[in-house]
């Protein structure tokens, strides 16, 4: 069956399946990511770092749990809605979140690749090597499919 032959119940089944099954994708490396951020301050050379360092780690911690926060709660919203025979909306809502989320894992990744990078380099090669990733993640993440949105558009 074509995307074109659904109905919009059955569009809106498959679109709930996708976006959870995105999540599933995205929550391991959140949690991963968020697992060795609640650590770090346990570390023994947490008393080495400079205040910088604490000022990234911050918000590398608070972005990952906003991060988590938003990735988890389409699943929530779903479990809480299932039965209400609105799955239109909970796929709306749950893109919004999923959006919301990934964009706060973004600044989750690149703070904690900053905040690693100075602790054991420098600041100069760590904000390079930070901005590197910044401008990949950049790139891959929201240039792929946005620049796909505007080749779509213009060769309707």
């Amino acid at each position: 069956m074509s995307e074109q032959d659904e109905s919009p119940k059955e569009r809106a089944d498959r679109e709930l399946i996708e976006l959870l099954n995105e999540l599933r994708v995205l929550l391991p490396g959140v949690t991963v990511i968020f697992a060795f951020l609640l650590a770090v301050p346990f570390a023994k050379g947490w008393p080495r770092t400079t205040d910088f360092q604490r000022d990234v780690f911050v918000v590398a911690f608070l972005s990952t749990a906003v991060a988590v926060v938003f990735l988890t709660a389409p699943s929530s919203y779903h479990r809480l809605r299932f039965r209400h025979g609105d799955k239109e909306h909970m796929v709306r809502v749950g893109s919004r979140c999923s959006l919301a989320g990934i964009a706060a894992f973004a600044v989750s990744l690149v703070s904690v690749v900053l905040l690693v990078t100075d602790y054991v380099m420098s600041l100069g090669p760590a904000v390079a090597a930070t901005a590197t990733l910044g401008t990949v993640l950049l790139v891959i993440w929201y240039g792929l499919p946005l620049g796909s949105v505007v080749r779509a558009r213009r060769a309707r």
